[in-house]
C-alpha cells in the first residue's frame, strides 16, 4: 500500500511542542540539583522562611526542581505495553478518515468529540470507543491510525510498544481481519525502519460477547501467527470474569502465544487470580484492585507479575477520584512490578509521557522510582534476552549519566 498521508496523521498529534528526538539531557548535575533543592525546600518548609528573599528563593528551588524533573522524564528510554490502537484515533484524524470514507459522524466538530469525552464509568467510554471506530474501514485508515500512535510515542522516546487492537470490533463490522492486520503491520514496519523502534502486536478479545465468538476470533488471527507475540483480553470487565475464556486461553497458550489480560480495574480481585490461574496471564492490565487483598499483593510482588497501570484512564473512568489518590507509588512502594501506560490516550487526555508526568507531579514520585518504572516497562515486555538486554543497557547509558540515581532501587 502506499505510504500514510501526513496531514491526516499530523492533524491527529497533539499542538504542544514536543521533545527533540534522541536528545540526552546535557548534564549530569540534574539529579544531584533535584536532590539538594528537594532538601532545600524540605527543610525551609521544617524551620519556616523568614524573608521575602527567602521565600522567592525557595519558590525558584520548587519551579527549577519541577522542570529539570520533567525534562528528566520526557528523555528517559521507555516501553508502552498497554495502549489500545483504537483508543488512539485522535478526533482529528476521526473527521479526516471519515471525509475520506464518507462516513456520516454523529458529531459536527472535533470540539463536539471532545465534549462527548466526560466519562462516568469504564462502559461510557466503550460506548464512544466502539462508536468511533466505525470510520475504520480500509487497510490505509488502520495504517494512517497506526503511524500516528506510533510517531506520538517515538517523540515520548518510547524505545519499543506492545500494541492492542480488538479484532472483533472489525471483523463483525465485515472488515476482513486482512484489512485490518495489514494496515497495522506496514506502519510498524515504517517505523521500525526508520527509527529502530520495536513493536509487538497484542489481539485482545471482547470478553462482553462470547467465548465461542472469541475461539472464532482466535482460529482467525492464527491465519496470522507469524505477526502476532500474544492474545489479551479486554472491554467491559464487570459481568465478565476470566472464567469464561478459559478454552480460548488455553488454545491460544497451545499455539505458543503469549497471553495478557485486563482484570482489577473495575472488577474484584478474584478476576485477576483467575487471569493467571485460568488463563495463564504472564502480566495483568491494570490490576489496581489487588490491594484490597494482602494475599495477592504478596503473590504478585514474589512472582514479579507486572502490572500495567494507565493511571489517567482510571481517574478519566472514575477508578479513583483524582491522581492524588491513585495506588500507583503504593504499589511501587510494595515491590510489585508497575509499569506506566497510556491505554486510550486520545480519550483520557495524555499519552506515555504525560501520564509519567501526572503520576510524578501527584504522587511525588523521585527520579528512582521514574527509573524504576521505566526499567520494569523493559523487564515485562514480549521480547527476546538480547533484545531485552540491549534496551537494559541503553537504559544504563541513559542513568550513567545522573549518578546519584540508583538506577532503580526495585529489581
Amino acid at each position: 500500500m502506499g505510504k500514510f498521508s501526513p496531514r491526516a496523521v499530523a492533524g491527529a498529534l497533539k499542538k504542544r511542542p514536543l521533545p527533540a528526538e534522541n536528545a540526552f539531557l546535557n548534564t549530569e548535575s540534574v539529579v544531584i540539583r533535584i536532590t539538594s533543592i528537594r532538601e532545600t525546600v524540605r527543610r525551609r518548609e521544617k524551620h519556616g522562611t523568614d524573608t521575602p528573599e527567602e521565600l522567592h528563593e525557595t519558590f525558584e528551588s520548587r519551579n527549577s526542581m519541577r522542570s529539570d524533573i520533567r525534562r528528566f522524564i520526557r528523555k528517559i528510554p521507555k516501553a508502552e505495553l498497554h495502549i489500545h490502537l483504537e483508543g488512539s484515533l485522535e478526533p482529528e484524524l476521526m473527521f479526516a478518515i471519515a471525509e475520506r470514507n464518507g462516513v456520516e459522524l454523529p458529531y459536527h466538530s472535533v470540539a463536539e468529540v471532545r465534549r462527548a469525552y466526560r466519562f462516568t464509568s469504564l462502559q461510557s467510554f466503550l460506548d464512544i470507543y466502539y462508536e468511533g471506530m466505525h470510520v475504520l474501514l480500509q487497510e490505509r485508515d488502520f495504517h494512517d491510525m497506526t503511524a500516528a500512535y506510533l510517531a506520538r510515542a517515538h517523540a515520548d522516546t518510547v524505545r519499543h510498544a506492545e500494541l492492542f487492537f480488538d479484532p472483533q470490533a472489525h471483523t463483525e463490522r465485515g472488515i476482513p481481519l486482512e484489512t485490518v492486520i495489514g494496515g497495522i503491520h506496514s506502519a510498524r514496519v515504517e517505523m521500525e525502519n526508520r527509527t529502530g523502534m520495536s513493536t509487538r502486536l497484542i489481539p485482545c478479545f471482547l470478553r462482553h460477547l462470547s467465548a465461542d465468538s472469541a475461539m472464532a476470533s482466535l482460529e482467525d488471527i492464527l491465519r496470522f501467527r507469524d505477526l502476532i507475540t500474544g492474545v489479551g483480553l479486554d472491554s467491559s470487565e464487570v459481568g465478565n470474569p476470566p472464567a469464561k475464556f478459559t478454552a480460548v486461553f488455553n488454545r491460544a497458550r497451545a499455539e505458543g502465544l503469549h497471553v495478557v489480560a485486563h482484570a482489577g480495574e473495575e472488577g474484584p480481585p478474584e478476576y485477576i487470580r483467575q487471569a493467571m490461574d485460568l488463563l495463564g496471564s504472564e502480566r495483568i492490565d491494570h490490576g489496581v484492585r489487588c490491594i484490597g487483598d494482602p494475599e495477592l499483593v504478596e503473590r504478585l510482588k514474589n512472582g514479579q507479575i507486572p502490572l500495567t497501570v494507565c493511571h489517567l484512564s482510571n481517574v478519566r473512568l472514575r477508578v479513583f477520584d483524582t491522581m492524588a489518590d491513585h495506588n500507583l507509588k503504593r504499589l511501587l512502594d510494595l515491590g510489585l512490578r508497575v509499569t506506566v501506560n497510556s491505554d486510550d490516550p486520545a480519550y483520557f487526555g495524555g499519552y506515555l509521557t504525560e501520564n509519567y508526568l501526572a503520576a510524578q507531579e501527584a504522587l511525588n514520585l523521585e527520579p528512582d522510582d521514574i527509573l524504576t518504572l521505566a526499567r520494569n516497562s523493559f523487564l515485562a515486555a514480549f521480547l527476546a534476552p538480547e533484545e531485552k538486554g540491549r534496551y537494559l543497557e541503553e537504559l544504563d547509558r541513559f542513568v550513567s549519566l545522573f549518578p546519584h540515581t540508583q538506577r532503580g532501587k526495585r529489581q
